[in-house]
């Protein structure tokens, strides 16, 4: 078991920016690169083009985005892990193959499967918001469930570059690989809730380095333009310490992370995974350094 990790993000949502991913590759000394590209509408719009063709649904950029990544995962020995595959991971992981043909390379991709339960609706279910069937608000398109770290620890244990998923816990993407190098185990209630903490605040990619902070005049952040992504060290104690490449754009200091770890969550004191309900309200930040325009910060 490892003592440490690094964690980079290099994707936050399906038309982010492709050029964080390969600075962070090429230059942030990376174990794992997660690119978070999936969410609720884009999932549906890939099941959309994959009724229209069994050979689509996965995401729109994955040939770019794995284009260009490709070798440079290979040459620094950094594992992917990916909810690219949206509604058609096998689809995806085919497509991975021949592009890495095409570049002469070799690579070996795992598959997740088991978020798609679109099958198993009648339409008669009641909503959650309006207790009504689902059929009565308009044609079915989508249904996929949240799957955890249960589903994608099998996938790190074999030894593909990379990992392919559809619908996951979006700190879950971040919290399997944390269990897997560092030894923890899934009953250590302390540790997935620390994980959780951690996978949550690198989901969004560049939220936390100034992304979602940004206010022009009231809270300015230098260099948006070339935004840096973030950067994750964690510990086996489960600490954290999140950095950006030197040069890059944004900046991450306690105002960023409080507000990425408020992103998105209803009840600090119940947040719920597939994994565990973390309790977010005796996290702590602390700013320790600074180089260039980049602070780290220790959660």
């Amino acid at each position: 078991m490892k003592e440490k990790i690094r964690i980079g993000c290099g994707a936050g949502f399906s038309g982010d920016r492709l050029e964080p991913a390969l600075i962070l590759t090429e230059k942030g000394n990376l174990d794992y690169l997660v690119l978070e590209c999936l969410a609720e509408r884009t999932i549906a719009l890939a099941q959309k083009r994959k009724q229209q063709d069994p050979n689509s649904g996965y995401d729109v950029l994955l040939e770019r985005r794995i284009e260009g990544l490709l070798p440079l995962l290979l040459q620094h020995q950094t594992r992917l892990i990916t909810n690219m595959g949206a509604a058609n991971p096998i689809a995806g992981a085919k497509k991975i193959l021949e592009i890495a043909q095409k570049l002469r390379l070799k690579v070996k991709v795992a598959v997740v499967l088991g978020d798609d339960v679109f099958d198993q609706l009648s339409g008669e279910e009641l909503s959650m918001e309006g207790e009504k069937p689902l059929s009565s608000y308009g044609q079915l398109i989508s249904a996929n469930a949240y799957l955890g770290v249960d589903a994608i620890l099998p996938a790190l244990a074999t030894d593909a570059q990379i990992i392919l998923t559809g619908r996951l816990a979006d700190p879950s993407l971040f919290l399997a690989p944390m269990i897997h190098e560092l030894g923890w185990s899934k009953e250590n209630a302390d540790l997935m809730g620390k994980g959780t903490v951690l996978g949550h605040l690198m989901e969004c990619a560049g939220q936390i380095t100034g992304g979602y902070f940004a206010d022009p005049v009231t809270k300015p952040v230098p260099d948006m333009d070339i935004l840096g992504h973030p950067i994750l060290e964690v510990s086996r104690d489960g600490s954290g310490l999140i950095s950006k490449v030197n040069g890059t754009g944004g900046l991450i200091n306690t105002q960023t992370a409080k507000e990425q770890l408020l992103y998105e969550v209803l009840d600090p004191g119940n947040y719920f995974t597939p994994d565990v309900v973390a309790d977010f309200r005796s996290v702590r930040f602390e700013e320790i350094g600074h180089f260039e325009n980049q602070p780290p910060h220790r959660v």
